[in-house]
């Protein structure tokens, strides 16, 4: 499959995504642990994806999304922004809005 399609694919299947350097529990910069503890924070589950880890991600999901760094975070198919901008929704209250209305209830 081609990568493009991979990271279409992964936006899609996955209501809420962070594309950050690390894993939630072990980022790999500051920028990624300060995105993923406002994701955590709202208290759904999210998918993640390690850009270290996965060169090919890192090389083209900028282009994919037209947005040059990392983290990245995609609720309900819709690039929300990088760090600044989740810390910012975040203090808001914004961000717990924009989740939970992309993630379904759980029967």
């Amino acid at each position: 499959m081609d990568i493009m399609e991979t990271i279409k694919n992964q936006i899609a299947d996955n209501n809420v995504i962070l594309y950050m350097k690390g894993s939630p529990d072990a980022p790999q910069c500051g920028f990624s642990m300060k995105a993923s503890q406002a994701v955590m924070a709202c208290g759904q589950r999210f998918a993640f994806v390690d850009v270290l880890t996965n060169p090919d991600i890192r090389a083209n999901l900028p282009k994919y999304a037209n947005w040059p760094t990392f983290p990245q975070l995609w609720v309900g198919g819709e690039l929300i922004g990088g760090c600044d901008i989740i810390t910012e929704m975040h203090e808001k209250g914004e961000l717990k809005t924009a989740i939970d209305a992309a993630v379904p209830d759980e029967a």
